[in-house]
């Protein structure tokens, strides 16, 4: 007796049905499928199907929206599939509105990656809706879709009611002050969510209404743990107003605070509040303007803070003066693992203190990512490629992928 049709059958049948052609992409990775995974590892761990537009190894296919519908219609009401990587490809709002069809019908899945597509506020409320009855997707991913306030809004009301999303990731979606407002509102009630991403949003005011609203909600959410508000235009105002509320945070572990306008003064809140020990793990400030001064205000912090596991601070006008204070923080403090530093002023004596670290044993070279090197017995900086953004979602990896900022190493302290 034959057992069921394998999934790359289904998909050829489906597009028979639907008179589409076949996409080679798809059938290429159901094949591989097919042939690799046994019934046991399936109903143990899953299946991940990913067809990535991006890949620079081999040539791909990118997926239409006929050819998602073909996709989830093979799909449809299958047991086995918890992952869904469509990122980098060609989807618009119809090809979401197929999407939210899974999302209504499946049992199984629980990451759905949809990063850099074509997708609008129209096709960002389908998906929406459908999570309205969802209750398996653990990890949505749009970073990268033009949905706009309108499309914010339809997630904001989305969280009102869905009590299984953990991970949103709405970052580069041209959120607007509205939205923002409105995801932050519900967040203040939200109990699921643990990671969200708002990262550069459209702003059009310097007022930094926006974060004077996530800085009430992080006195109140006592369930966030991972916070991207990358390219906010925040300045130190914005900063003392989350350090005020973050005193009585004892939740959140990641804050990330990239490309915005924090100066010293910004990094001195900062540095008071890790003075007392809060929940904090990482905190990455690359590209500000904290300067020499900052630096120093971060190191007095660290040689007594206990918790913090990762500080980065690339780019931020950083001399010798600052960085050699940090090196002699984590001389004193022993939780301190991870420091980035590469795009500040790297001179000599920077260099003899990171080699004198890293000799020493007390900081290891992939937890940096700068490298000494000697020439004619003068120190030198190299970059290595071991930042943060490594570990983040969105990188382009050409090894393992790191599908998940949570799920890296580093992030194993959230």
């Amino acid at each position: 007796m034959e057992g069921p049709p394998s999934l790359k059958q289904r998909y050829s049948t489906v597009c028979t049905e639907l008179e589409l052609p076949i996409n080679l992409s798809i059938v290429h990775v159901l094949r591989e499928l097919d042939d690799k995974e046994a019934p046991k590892s399936i109903s143990e761990s899953g299946i991940n199907i990913k067809i990535a537009g991006n890949s620079r190894l081999v040539p791909v296919q990118r997926i239409s929206d006929n050819d998602v519908e073909a996709l989830t219609r093979t799909l449809s009401n299958n047991v086995f599939v918890t992952d869904l990587d469509l990122r980098y490809n060609n989807l618009t709002d119809t090809g979401a509105q197929h999407l939210s069809k899974l999302l209504q019908e499946t049992v199984a899945l629980r990451h759905l990656n949809l990063m850099f597509n074509d997708i609008g506020a129209s096709g960002a409320e389908s998906v929406a809706e459908a999570l309205h009855v969802n209750e398996t997707l653990k990890s949505l991913r749009m970073t990268g879709n033009k949905i706009g306030n309108k499309g914010g809004m339809h997630f904001a009301a989305m969280l009102q009611i869905n009590n299984c999303l953990e991970e949103l990731d709405l970052g580069d979606c041209d959120l607007g002050t509205q939205s923002l407002i409105a995801l932050t509102t519900v967040l203040n009630n939200n109990r699921t969510i643990r990671a969200i991403n708002m990262n550069r949003p459209l702003l059009y005011s310097q007022q930094e209404e926006s974060t004077v609203h996530i800085a009430l909600m992080l006195k109140v959410n006592k369930n966030l743990k991972e916070l991207h508000l990358g390219k906010h235009e925040m300045k130190d105002f914005g900063v003392e107003r989350l350090c005020e509320k973050l005193t009585s945070n004892f939740t959140l572990r990641y804050l990330d605070l990239r490309c915005n306008n924090i100066t010293r003064d910004g990094a001195k809140c900062l540095a008071e509040l890790l003075k007392l020990n809060t929940a904090l793990k990482i905190i990455d400030l690359t590209a500000n303007r904290i300067e020499d001064e900052g630096a120093i205000y971060l190191s007095e912090a660290i040689a007594l803070n206990t918790n913090l596991k990762a500080l980065a601070i690339p780019n931020n006008n950083i001399g010798g003066k600052g960085l050699v204070s940090l090196t002699k923080a984590m001389k004193i403090n022993t939780t301190l693992s991870h420091i980035y530093v590469w795009g500040n002023k790297l001179d000599e004596p920077t260099c003899v203190a990171f080699s004198d670290l890293i000799k020493s044993g007390r900081l290891l070279e992939k937890n940096t990512d700068v490298s000494p090197y000697d020439v004619d017995g003068h120190l030198h900086p190299a970059e290595l490629f071991h930042g943060l953004q490594r570990h983040y979602y969105w990188t382009p990896s050409y090894g393992q992928d790191q599908d998940s900022a949570c799920n890296s190493a580093l992030s194993e302290a959230l």
